[in-house]
């Protein structure tokens, strides 16, 4: 057990930032989910209606992860019928500038 403690403090934090950076943008369509949140908040089908070629299972797989990395804010509405909301929370927020800043790459690359 010992050996376990000392090999965790001696993780460089650097290393444990970029795993929890992999943990939040890895997978196909979180970055596209975080893209199409933006500044606004969504319902679920109006993300499924801009992101056509993600399927159901997987976009609701990926919201519940964003939601429980604390990238993604889902707020539920006592209403008929449901009503769910997703936003991005404040650290979410300040992921969006990167992921713009990203785009430029796509863009480099389409360039004749």
């Amino acid at each position: 057990m010992n050996d376990q403690v000392s090999t965790q403090q001696s993780i460089d934090p650097k290393h444990l930032a970029l795993q929890k950076t992999l943990d939040i943008i890895c997978g196909k369509w979180r970055l596209y989910i975080i893209y199409q949140l933006g500044t606004e908040a969504r319902r679920y089908g109006e993300l499924r209606r801009m992101i056509p070629a993600v399927s159901e299972k997987v976009l609701i797989q990926e919201l519940k992860a964003l939601v429980s990395l604390g990238v993604v804010e889902k707020k539920s509405f006592n209403e008929v019928p449901p009503r769910v909301d997703y936003s991005l929370t404040d650290k979410g927020l300040q992921v969006l500038p990167t992921l713009l800043k990203l785009t430029s790459i796509g863009e480099l690359f389409l360039e004749p």
